[in-house]
């Protein structure tokens, strides 16, 4: 089981995709680390040996933010937007899309299930 920054990888599947489970490594970065450490790109993780998990290890923690620095890094960022009192910050706060997206219809992901409101009824003579 090969296990990096406290993320157990998946041993059937290739290293570079096997590397994009932690948070903060995608495909390329991926690729990069891999390269550098010299270990060939369609190797799965179950052939990964303990010298080139020494090495990929040592890649992330030199040249990366990963994991747990990088995601309390991330809501450092959002709370200071609030603090500040920016109009992005204020977005986060209320739950709502902060890159001007449109709201009136979409943006379902941001304010959650639908609650529906009642319409105004019609007034009877």
């Amino acid at each position: 089981m090969a296990r990096i920054s406290g993320i157990d990888l998946p041993k059937n599947k290739r290293g570079v995709i096997g590397l994009t489970y932690i948070y903060g490594i995608g495909v390329s970065r991926a690729t990069k680390i891999l390269k550098d450490s010299g270990i060939d790109l369609s190797k799965k993780v179950s052939e990964w040996n303990d010298e080139d998990l020494n090495l990929i290890r040592k890649s992330i923690t030199e040249g990366f933010k990963v994991e747990g620095e990088l995601r309390s890094e991330t809501q450092l960022n959002i709370k200071r937007l609030q603090d500040i009192g920016s109009y992005r910050g204020i977005r986060h706060r209320k739950g709502l899309p902060t890159r001007g997206q449109r709201t009136r219809t979409n943006s379902r992901t941001r304010k959650g299930k639908r609650k529906t409101v009642a319409g105004k009824k019609k007034e009877t003579k």
